[in-house]
């Protein structure tokens, strides 16, 4: 017969288990990606916008089309959102970014440029990657604005009903 097993013994069981899913998961970080300049890599989208981001140990400047990130993203909150992933992993001030962004809105820009330091950071030290996908920077946001449809005046919103 089945040897019944108590609460506590599978607790045991799950207690060991953690302790070695930890320790393969310390083994089995990927490689940092490094190119000779010892810059990382990534690409970051949002809606219709696309960010090509470089980053490198540095004094934490930020450069966006050749621009400061100040002058590009004037908004505080824009300049939050790009900032985010750095606040995240305790690495405020630590790296140089170097970006060039195309297509969509300040907005989108700004959020494409957030999902590619996220991407750029992972490469560069594999080690963030929990920290950041536990934030959510990871996670590329695939909201878009919706196409008009024929016979609306918007995507939904009906044209104004006229009785006579």
């Amino acid at each position: 017969m089945a040897e019944t097993k108590t609460l506590e013994d599978l607790k045991d069981l799950a207690q060991s288990g953690d302790v070695a899913a930890a320790s393969v998961e310390e083994g089995t970080l990927p490689e940092p990606k490094i190119d000779a300049q010892g810059r990382s890599y990534a690409t970051g989208r949002r809606k219709n916008a696309i960010a090509r981001v470089w980053i490198k140990p540095g004094s934490g400047k930020v450069t966006v089309n050749g621009r400061e990130f100040e002058d590009y993203f004037a908004r505080p909150v824009l300049r939050m959102v790009i900032n985010q992933p750095f606040t995240a992993t305790d690495r405020k001030d630590q790296f140089d970014v170097v970006c060039t962004v195309t297509g969509g809105g300040l907005s989108g820009q700004a959020g494409a440029v957030r999902h590619g330091i996220s991407r750029a950071l992972t490469t560069f030290e594999p080690a963030l990657r929990p920290s950041l996908k536990a934030g959510g920077f990871l996670t590329r946001d695939s909201r878009a604005v919706e196409r008009k449809k024929y016979g609306r005046a918007k995507a939904r919103r009906s044209f104004q009903f006229s009785k006579r």
